[in-house]
């Protein structure tokens, strides 16, 4: 249970509430992702302004609870604004879709080691990022890995030898990577040993860094597809960010 020391959080995305009050999904430093109650938010200025907007930094005063429920926020303080974002449409969609994972992917109310290192990070790199891709697959991987859910990858997952082949599979129902032994049918996503290879290095890359990596195009594009049928395993459905980010890249 949250306590009432003020905390440090970013706001994930907020719900609509009655005729003036919000929900606000927020990740906080101090207790992971939390949910909170705005009284009155999209009336008073003077308690929270125009700070309570997705992807901002803020320091939160919460509302001193009389009984259980959900907290309430009482005021909270605009550390830092996410106004760099608003500016570039591909940096806005990502930002979404990464805040979206991170609530559908980590528990409610349980502190994560790094997770509100590496979202602070993360939406502090969107707005001069070389590449959105390097960074997407960045934060799927490490989300992946600090939700306890991704699978194995330098390594068979059924027969556990090294991987020694040069082309491979990759099948979340059997557990990861698979060699052709193991898997004569041909079933999972198709991926090359030097991919699985930059997947396992970028795991040991410092979990906050996002700028000067550069990946292959290969790797970025099995990568991806690793991540995505991970993801669908877990998640079992397509993000709404996810689709709009989509359209964004298709339209490119």
């Amino acid at each position: 249970m949250i306590d009432d020391e003020p905390c440090e959080a970013i706001i994930l995305r907020y719900t609509n509430y009655g005729e003036a009050d919000r929900i606000v999904s927020l990740l906080t430093k101090e207790h992971g992702v939390y949910s909170a109650f705005a009284r009155n938010a999209r009336n008073s200025r003077r308690r929270f302004g125009g700070a309570l907007q997705p992807f901002n930094r803020i320091r939160v005063i919460w509302q001193q609870r009389r009984r259980a429920g959900m907290p309430q926020l009482a005021e909270i303080e605009l550390l830092e604004a996410a106004t760099p974002l608003v500016t570039d449409l591909d940096a806005l969609a990502l930002a979404a879709y990464g805040c979206e994972l991170v609530s559908v992917l980590l528990p409610e109310e349980q502190p994560v080691d790094d997770l509100y290192r590496i979202v602070v990070a993360f939406l502090s790199h969107l707005p001069e990022a070389e590449s959105f891709a390097v960074a997407r697959l960045l934060l799927e991987l490490r989300l992946l890995e600090l939700a306890g859910l991704l699978p194995h990858i330098g390594h068979c997952a059924c027969c556990w030898q090294p991987l020694q082949d040069d082309l491979l599979r990759f099948d979340g129902h059997r557990g990861g990577t698979v060699c052709p032994r193991c898997a004569p049918d041909g079933v999972g996503v198709p991926v090359a040993s030097t991919t699985l290879g930059s997947l396992v290095r970028l795991l040991r890359v410092e979990a906050t860094q996002f700028a000067g990596i550069r990946l292959s195009d290969e790797t970025l594009q099995q990568g991806g597809a690793i991540m995505r049928h991970v993801l669908n395993l877990n998640i079992g459905r397509t993000l709404k960010s996810e689709q709009f980010l989509n359209q964004l890249q298709q339209a490119l």
